[in-house]
């Protein structure tokens, strides 16, 4: 597969060849065909694309590990057909695509909608958690579960053929760009950029949605400075699928007004010259905080990057926890642990986390630390170990570490995998 094609998605069109580029953006474990219901339709007045995520409905298997990379990659199909200025609706994920580009790209977003979308998903253990249960049993217990996050019960009960094309779109996803695209959700957080995102937005939620619901809903509306909110009653998470007529309706209501108002001053494909310029990111125009301390070499304080990968390793609960119990006796022990431990040792790049993972439980075996273990056995999983591969670590520690260390760290494996690769009844 040659690098061009590993930067592109796979796409279709449906419109007038001529007509402005529509952008339909899929949610997570779902393809294009999610928006079989509005494309007649919005094809009436645009070019309407609509793409595959990686991985999804047959799409090459190049895992993307960020909404930036998505986002990078959709821009690329686009440059390659030509098109430079588009409207944008997405979905779950898709619509964390599309405030991606609108934050990071403004000149080439002529309007947004966003759909059963949040600034921030859930949280981050949540979905790194949903990776070890992929990791360790396959997409199987994500099919099974999705009608009850996507559909109200009275729809699913009423369409069961609708509720199967759902679970056979999940079960027919490639695992690892399933796994990337929850770490991708995972690390997404743009609740202190909303205010940037300079386009006119609709904010589209099923009143009934337990994913992404009207709280999220409302925090998108109040962060960007143009944005207005549609609720549709009676409707879970994947709305258009639902009430298909109801977001047709209110998209095409949308991408009509908001066309027509900038049209008047910037055509659909020419990027906005007050726009045009990159954005400065906030972190280069925010002065350091005053606290921020270097290292006698002159290196930045590794603090911050330390307590970054602690939290993507243990997860934010545990870290959470560590902070909440730290006082004057154990605060600046905890310091210590984030700067050198984390921020020296688990930043480096001669391992990968896996290898780190495997070296850390070895240590922790011969050294009979079970507490400890138990954790790092959590994040050896999050850090993309099989079960079957943390048995073999557990293994070859009986023949150089002892057998009752070994017997010790099996019964805490045991639970600590039971636990975290079990799927949710």
């Amino acid at each position: 597969m040659s690098e061009t094609t590993q930067q592109t998605l796979q796409y279709r069109f449906d419109g007038p060849e001529h007509a402005p580029v529509l952008i339909l953006g899929p949610s997570l474990g779902t393809t294009w065909h999610m928006w079989d219901r509005q494309t007649p339709e919005l094809s009436r007045e645009w070019r309407v694309l609509r793409f595959d995520l990686p991985g999804h409905g047959g799409a090459p298997a190049h895992p993307a590990t960020s909404i930036g990379e998505i986002a990078d990659r959709l821009l690329a199909t686009l440059d390659e057909l030509g098109v430079q200025r588009f409207g944008y609706a997405g979905c779950s994920i898709g619509g964390a695509i599309g405030m991606e580009l609108a934050l990071r790209h403004p000149g080439r977003v002529a309007t947004l909608a966003l759909v059963a979308a949040s600034p921030r998903f859930g949280t981050a253990d949540e979905f790194r958690q949903r990776g070890v249960i992929v990791r360790t049993n396959g997409l199987d217990p994500m099919a099974r579960s999705a009608p009850e996050r996507w559909f109200t019960h009275g729809f699913a009960t009423a369409q069961p053929a609708i509720v199967e094309w759902a679970v056979q779109m999940v079960r027919t996803t490639d695992p690892g760009c399933y796994i990337a695209a929850c770490e991708a959700l995972a690390a997404f957080d743009v609740r202190t950029e909303l205010g940037r995102i300079g386009v006119p937005t609709l904010v589209v939620v099923g009143a009934e949605d337990q994913v992404t619901g009207p709280g999220d809903a409302r925090t998108l509306v109040a962060g960007i400075p143009d944005a207005r909110l549609a609720m549709v009653p009676g409707v879970s998470h994947l709305a258009p699928v639902e009430q298909p007529a109801a977001v047709t309706d209110l998209l095409a209501h949308h991408f009509t007004a908001s066309w027509q108002d900038t049209s008047t001053s910037i055509p659909v494909q020419t990027p906005a010259p007050s726009l045009s310029a990159p954005v400065t990111p906030i972190a280069e125009i925010e002065p350091a905080p005053a606290d921020v301390r270097s290292t006698e070499a002159g290196r930045p304080d590794p603090y911050e990057a330390g307590l970054k990968v602690r939290r993507e390793v243990l997860g934010d609960a545990h870290v959470d926890q560590v902070t909440a119990a730290s006082d004057e006796t154990t605060e600046e022990f905890q310091e210590l642990l984030t700067r050198y431990a984390w921020g020296e040792i688990w930043t480096r790049e001669g391992l990968d986390r896996r290898t780190r993972s495997v070296v850390t439980l070895t240590a922790l075996v011969s050294g009979g630390h079970l507490e400890e273990l138990a954790f790092h056995l959590k994040a050896a999983l999050r850090n993309g170990l099989t079960p079957v591969e943390i048995k073999e670590v557990l293994l070859q520690t009986a023949v150089y570490c002892g057998l009752p260390a070994a017997n010790a760290a099996f019964k805490v494996a045991q639970a600590v995998i039971q636990q975290e690769t079990t799927p949710d009844p």
